[in-house]
């Protein structure tokens, strides 16, 4: 039975390029999903964009002498051709700029004032006399009153993750001038999360799918006692506050950035010609299930007030099903840090190399259930090891043979002994396990598991060596090298959602027609006498002198 899935992923601010920590945390485990689920034939929504709105993107705006607008629109250009080269297979990846947007944020927040779970305060806003202008969150800094770091945001701590408003920072001072602040009152709407407190609660206990990490965290706010925060802000960049006297006002970034996951589904709706098709994905009745990829920081705002601002704004709609959320990628063992320019900038890959090796490679390395490590020397060890060596070999040495030998096309098998066999229930378990994996959000395993196949047919060919015996026994070089063929079959159906490009590639070396997906999630019969394509290789071998240049490059300021 065919199901319906929703995917959101985490919309980056249009501040700066990706890095590779923005990919491993949200974008290819989405990715993977999505593959996987058109492939088994499901219905799939994916959607996300970029984050046009907030501090970041003025505060980036104001360093470079030009408008958010300006800068926003050129990073979304970015984001798009990145996710093009990268293989991310977005249904609509749209910006917090668009109309639509804008109409679907009011329009909620204008819902939940009507019942009661937006009201208006007075708040301490902090304002700087030297910049003479009021100071949203991300222009203030100090030591978290939770932790004591220093660095943390006025409305976060990354240190621990914290949720915070400024006046409750220690040691404040401005990031643009770097003065103590004051703090003025100011009028601003807050969302009532209090309010919710118990129904988040008892909806929270029935997730016990959801992984122990965003369990555990959204069970220690719950814990804490769910806090009432500001939802508008005194900035002029960004969604007006349809109130009377708020003009100078507008709504908080973090409110209205995950609207954008409902605002994104009817824009898509819209773009399809049919107003109505994202109800199936978003209604109770639709039966789909929503998963929202995020990296471990925004935990909270899925598992708690975007699920409470669902259930004040409409009931009908769906929650979250699972957050897979993920931990961090550190790079050559450090944490990222953008600021000290200590990142992989994934525009600056992608120039020089190919996708599928680093989707394999953040795949095998994917940090589910805790922070992994991204090195240049694992990179290329695992690219000319496991790419090139296990599977790009396997498919390159049995297929070249193959079309030399057996005039461009599938040999026709007439027995398959004991270990042929073996293998084929080797590579069916596989396809079952695989897609139990996959299913709940367990890529690495998926990944670990499917090379293991590919090194279990090279091992097969390895006794059987059919280009030797094909000088004496040419129907048993056929025998097996058509085995051999049948489980590369399944490995590019096992691959796709991780190796995209590649195993579209070798879907056609096969000489099947049209994409992967269509072909389903299911092994694959290889037709005897099928036509092939020529096959080229599918992957290439770095040399070692890559470590060097691109550790090289850590700590540099990243040039577009």
């Amino acid at each position: 039975m065919k199901e319906r899935i929703f995917i959101g992923v985490a919309w980056p601010y249009a501040s700066g390029p990706l890095h590779l920590g923005h990919v491993a945390g949200a974008y290819l485990p989405a990715d993977i999903f999505a593959r996987y689920h058109r492939t088994k034939g499901n219905e799939v929504l994916m959607v996300s964009g970029s984050d046009q709105h907030g501090t970041p993107i003025t505060l980036a705006a104001e360093q470079r002498g030009i408008t958010p607008a300006a800068l926003a629109d050129g990073n979304h250009k970015i984001f798009l051709n990145s996710w093009e080269k990268l293989g991310i297979s977005f249904d609509l990846f749209t910006t917090t700029e668009t109309a639509n947007h804008a109409a679907v944020s009011q329009d909620i927040f204008l819902t939940l004032r009507k019942k009661g779970f937006i009201y208006e305060d007075t708040v301490l806003q902090a304002y700087c006399p030297n910049c003479q202008r009021f100071l949203p969150d991300r222009y203030i800094e100090g030591v978290c009153p939770v932790c004591k770091a220093t660095g943390a945001r006025g409305d976060q701590c990354e240190a621990c993750g914290k949720p915070l408003n400024a006046n409750e920072l220690l040691q404040t001072h401005c990031r643009i001038c770097g003065k103590a602040p004051v703090f003025k009152e100011s009028k601003h709407y807050f969302l009532k999360l209090s309010a919710l407190q118990d129904k988040l609660a008892e909806w929270v206990k029935a997730q016990t799918h959801w992984r122990p990490s965003v369990l555990n965290t959204t069970q220690r706010y719950l814990n804490e006692g769910l806090r009432d925060r500001a939802i508008t802000r005194d900035i002029e960049w960004g969604i007006p506050v349809p109130v009377e006297g708020y003009e100078n006002k507008r709504l908080y970034v973090w409110f209205e950035a995950v609207i954008g996951y409902l605002s994104a589904a009817k824009e898509w709706a819209q773009n399809k010609g049919d107003a109505e098709a994202w109800q199936p994905f978003w209604k109770k009745d639709g039966g789909a299930k929503s998963y929202y990829f995020i990296g471990k920081d925004n935990i909270p705002f899925h598992t708690l007030i975007w699920p409470g601002m669902l259930m004040g704004y409409d009931e009908t709609l769906n929650l979250p099903f699972n957050v897979p959320a993920n931990e961090f990628l550190t790079i050559e063992a450090k944490k990222v840090s953008t600021s000290r320019h200590w990142a992989i900038w994934l525009p600056d890959y992608l120039s020089r190399y190919d996708a599928d090796p680093l989707r394999y490679v953040l795949s095998i390395n994917m940090p589910e259930t805790g922070d992994t490590d991204f090195s240049w020397r694992e990179f290329v060890r695992r690219n000319n090891d496991e790419l090139v060596a296990t599977y790009g070999n396997l498919v390159n040495r049995v297929l070249t043979f193959v079309y030399k030998n057996f005039n461009g096309a599938v040999p026709e098998p007439k027995e398959m002994d004991a270990r042929g066999r073996e293998l084929e229930h080797m590579a069916s378990t596989t396809l079952t396990d695989v897609d139990k994996l996959l299913a709940e959000c367990h890529f690495k395993q998926a990944a670990i598991n499917i090379m293991a196949l590919a090194h279990a047919v090279n091992r097969y060919l390895d006794e059987k060596s059919p280009w030797k015996a094909i000088k004496e026994d040419r129907q048993g070089a056929a025998d097996s090298l058509y085995v051999a063929m049948s489980i590369i079959t399944q490995l590019k159906t096992l691959f796709y959602p991780f190796l995209p490009f590649s195993s579209q590639k070798v879907h056609e070396y096969l000489g099947f027609k049209g994409k992967v997906e269509d072909c389903g999630w299911q092994r694959q019969l290889l037709p005897p006498g099928q036509p092939m394509v020529q096959p080229k290789a599918l992957f290439t071998k770095l040399d070692d002198k890559v470590i060097e240049d691109e550790t090289q490059k850590l700590g540099q300021e990243y040039q577009a």
